[in-house]
């Protein structure tokens, strides 16, 4: 069962939004590019400075 304002909640155009909670309670990455997505999938990564 699902627990809103702790597995999931309501952004402000009324998308339910699943939490980090959620996704490590669940175990595994749906590969979705979730919001809140513990393994980072999808998120762009910090650029690197270049090397001198």
């Amino acid at each position: 069962m699902l627990i809103e304002n702790v597995d999931y909640y309501l952004d402000e155009h009324g998308n339910l939004v699943f939490t980090e909670k959620y996704h490590l309670k669940r175990g595994y990455c749906c590969k979705n590019k979730c919001r809140h997505c513990p393994w980072k999938y999808g998120q762009e990564k910090e650029a690197k400075s270049p090397e001198k």
